[in-house]
C-alpha cells in the first residue's frame, strides 16, 4: 500500500458536490463525516475507479482528527490542510465561482451543512469561524 494519497480529482467542484449529496442521503446532514462514511460514499460516486479520491473528500468533509487518526491507522502520510486547501480553492476557482455561487449553485437543494468549510485549518488562523458564518448565510438561502 502506498504512504501517500493519490492526485486529487480533476474537477474538483464537481467532485466535492457529488460527493455531498450522497453523505447527505446515506447519512444525513452533518458538521463533519466520519472517514469510514466518506469512504464508503465515494464508492457510489462515478469517480471511483482505479484512483480512489476518498482521501480528498475526508480533507473536505471530515474533521482533521478524524482525518489524521484515520490516516495514522491506514499508514499514509497525507495533510489535511493541504489537502483541503487544494480542494476548496480548486472548487472555488472552477470557472471563477465565488463561493457564495459554489453554494447557491448545487448546494441547496440538498440542505447542507457548510460546517465542512473549516477555513482554520484550510488557509490559517486568519480565518477562523468564518465556515460559521457561511454555514449562516448558506441557511439562509
Amino acid at each position: 500500500m502506498s504512504n501517500t494519497c493519490p492526485p486529487a480529482p480533476t474537477n474538483k467542484k464537481e467532485y466535492i458536490t457529488d460527493l455531498g449529496k450522497i453523505l447527505v442521503e446515506d447519512y444525513g446532514k452533518k458538521p463533519f463525516y466520519k472517514p469510514e462514511e466518506v469512504e464508503e460514499a465515494n464508492k457510489k460516486t462515478k469517480w471511483y475507479s482505479n484512483l480512489d479520491f476518498g482521501c480528498w473528500g475526508m480533507s473536505t468533509y471530515s474533521s482533521h482528527e478524524d482525518f489524521d487518526k484515520y490516516h495514522e491507522q491506514i499508514g499514509e502520510t497525507c495533510d489535511y490542510g493541504a489537502m483541503k486547501t487544494e480542494m476548496l480553492s480548486g472548487a472555488v476557482s472552477a470557472d471563477n465561482l465565488s463561493w457564495f455561487d459554489f453554494a447557491s449553485a448545487d448546494l441547496p437543494t440538498i440542505d447542507i451543512d457548510a460546517s465542512w468549510l473549516d477555513f482554520g485549518d484550510a488557509f490559517g488562523t486568519i480565518f477562523d469561524g468564518i465556515g460559521e458564518v457561511v454555514s449562516g448565510i448558506l441557511e439562509g438561502l
